[in-house]
């Protein structure tokens, strides 16, 4: 390939695997031109003093942060530092496998903006996790894609193993917190083509893992981030306005139906039906054209069928209400005065329901 390739990897009191790493890469990456940037959160082991030790035999640039912690942060830093507009990004605790590296170099060649290595396709896969951390991993995904429409691009948002044009992220403000630099890119980076390839993640050989459960609460706050930053969080406010004005359609229709129409008695079930009909048509209109404007299709095909899905997500979540009304009341002990509360929990419950399978399946992202 004429342009050259950077290798970013952030390092902290990673000494023992720094040599074995460079060998590996020495040896996948032979005839290529490339340079290895590690970026170091100044290690107390002195990774960073071996590392440019090897600057004779290796590509290898060194840089110390003081002042700094993190992964992605090291990434971001990184990108100054490189000179290649191809980057690829890993560990350098050796369980992201430099042998893939080619992989992920072909699909470049195949015209990918970004390639992610990933443990969520067929052939890849996680060398000795326990359920807890497959369980923990899953979720994670599950959260960012359900939140975070450009996440669904591919199976595995979360791998640390990746690698991208430097034109993905040219003029893009990354601001990631935590680890997950691949999701701050796959959200707010400028990229058309995404492509995955398998891998195995190994188990660590050499020194301590960094995962904490600090780790874990970053993650949550970067989803908060990406949400606010992409207009997400935004879309989600105007879901919640648009469900509280529901609650006025369905009270007025019902008083309509009983004081004006007069389905008094036995026929007051009806109108209660006929009053959350009402607000479910009402809601939908006004998320199609206010909450989901962007991603809203033409035509009366299109119409009718993003009613009846809203419908149908509308009324599972009112079984949900119910069910944690149920739940609450029943098992919990959520006695009167208190059963206000579990059915306020209930809404809450149904309203994120609501939310994210109306964004999921409803009104999906428009392709380009």
């Amino acid at each position: 390939m004429d342009a050259a390739v950077s290798l970013i990897i952030p390092t902290y009191n990673e000494r023992e695997n720094i040599e074995p790493l460079l060998q590996r890469l020495g040896r996948v990456l032979s005839g290529l031109n490339y340079e290895v940037v590690f970026i170091d959160d100044n290690s107390s082991d002195g990774t960073a003093e071996l590392a440019g030790s090897l600057a004779d035999k290796y590509p290898v640039r060194v840089v110390v942060r003081r002042d700094k912690r993190g992964l992605a942060s090291a990434v971001v830093d990184g990108l100054s530092h490189a000179s290649g507009d191809i980057i690829a990004v890993m560990d350098a605790d050796l369980q992201h496998p430099p042998e893939v590296i080619p992989s992920l170099l072909a699909e470049i060649e195949n015209g990918a903006d970004i390639v992610v290595a990933s443990r969520y396709v067929p052939g890849g896969g996680c060398q000795g996790w326990s359920r807890t951390r497959q369980l923990i991993s899953r979720s994670a995904i599950l959260l960012a894609r359900l939140l975070l429409p450009r996440a669904r691009s591919v199976k595995d948002p979360m791998s640390g193993f990746f690698m991208f044009r430097r034109d993905a992220v040219a003029g893009v403000p990354l601001s990631p917190t935590g680890f997950k630099i691949l999701l701050e890119i796959l959200v707010v980076g400028r990229h058309m083509a995404v492509a995955e390839v398998p891998y195995t993640f190994v188990t660590r050989e050499r020194g301590r893992s960094k995962l904490s459960a600090r780790q874990q609460i970053d993650y949550l706050k970067h989803l908060v981030s990406l949400m606010r930053r992409t207009g997400e969080m935004a879309r989600f406010i105007k879901f919640c306005l648009v469900g509280g004005s529901g609650v006025g359609v369905n009270a007025g229709t019902y008083w309509l139906m009983t004081r004006v129409a007069g389905l008094v008695d036995s026929l007051d079930v009806l109108a209660v039906a006929i009053g959350i009909e009402m607000s479910i048509i009402t809601n939908f209109i006004l998320n199609n054209y206010f909450t989901f404007a962007d991603r809203r299709q033409r035509g009366v095909k299109a119409f009718f069928g993003h009613l009846l899905r809203f419908n149908l997500v509308s009324l599972a979540g009112a079984g949900i209400q119910l069910g944690v009304f149920f739940i609450l009341t029943r098992f919990i002990g959520f006695e009167e005065p208190y059963d206000i509360y579990a059915n306020l929990i209930g809404i809450a419950v149904a309203m994120l329901w609501n939310f994210l399978a109306n964004n999921w399946w409803t009104w999906k992202p428009l392709k380009n």
